[in-house]
């Protein structure tokens, strides 16, 4: 689906603030804010844009370890790919899970409050699966979305 230079804008703006009134949002873009809501009512319409959503400060939380887990599971466990890949979505510290190609098959994106919880998360509930061969883990220092 193409955007035209209008809808690319909405989207980029609502990227950076998804709390940007439509008033200002139709000034940064330099459209009436009938245009503006007409425009963004279609994005939401054709299914562009899919929900909004706050950008939560983990540390905040208390859960200042974040890292990067991927999992590689059995080739005779291939057959259970959905069943893992929603399994890893129900655990309370995966924020998001990635289906990859290549040596591995998940990267899950955890936060959790201490190295020492990840290292039990790790050990006691991903590699405790029967299904799942090795995982490899990267430790998160900083990230901003583009």
């Amino acid at each position: 689906m193409q955007l035209d230079q209008i809808e690319a804008a909405i989207c980029r703006e609502l990227a950076s603030d998804a709390r940007l009134p439509i008033s200002e949002l139709a000034h940064r873009i330099n459209v009436s804010e009938s245009t503006a809501h007409r425009r963004l009512n279609s994005l939401i319409a054709r299914g562009v844009i899919t929900g909004f959503s706050a950008h939560v400060d983990p540390a905040a939380l208390g859960l200042g370890t974040e890292a990067l887990i991927h999992i590689r599971l059995h080739p005779g466990a291939r057959g259970a790919l959905r069943d893992f890949y929603h399994y890893l979505l129900e655990l309370e510290p995966v924020r998001h899970v990635y289906f990859v190609a290549g040596n591995q098959d998940f990267v899950a994106h955890v936060q959790l409050a201490s190295a020492a919880g990840l290292r039990d998360f790790i050990s006691d509930v991903v590699s405790a699966r029967p299904e799942v061969a090795s995982t490899n883990t990267s430790l998160v220092f900083d990230h901003r979305a583009g």
